[in-house]
């Protein structure tokens, strides 16, 4: 069988559409996963603070674990908030691919359409 132009188009906009999805699923797992660290080390600081006594990260007695934790959770909670909006541009892309493919994919209702404006039967028949 010879692949078409379209064929390759869309087996090339069906790899794009597993790339995306591929995409997605990494940002949502690392989004989940620095979630889980940044509550991990909330309880680290306050296991700290309660270890020592000292709640006022401005004292001098604040302790330097409980500081730096602080900070690693703050990192890390950036981190979601810049990975969130890179997710949504993902999940645009995504379903931009995926409706290219539905687009070029014999039997939409593009392809009747255009059929049905060369008279072609297959564009009732749906295929």
């Amino acid at each position: 069988m010879v692949m078409t132009p379209r064929d390759s188009t869309l087996k090339a906009k069906r790899f794009e559409v597993s790339e995306q999805a591929r995409k997605v699923a990494q940002l949502e797992t690392t989004i989940r996963d620095f979630e889980v660290l940044a509550a991990d080390l909330s309880r680290q600081v306050a296991n700290e603070e309660d270890r020592t006594g000292v709640r006022d990260q401005a004292h001098f007695a604040y302790s330097t674990f409980a500081k730096a934790a602080a900070q690693r959770r703050s990192n890390l909670l950036t981190s979601v908030a810049e990975l969130k909006v890179k997710l949504a541009a993902a999940r645009r892309d995504f379903e931009e691919a995926e409706l290219a493919v539905k687009r070029l994919e014999p039997g939409s209702a593009d392809d009747r359409s255009r059929l049905r404006r060369k008279g072609d039967p297959r564009a009732v028949a749906g295929g």
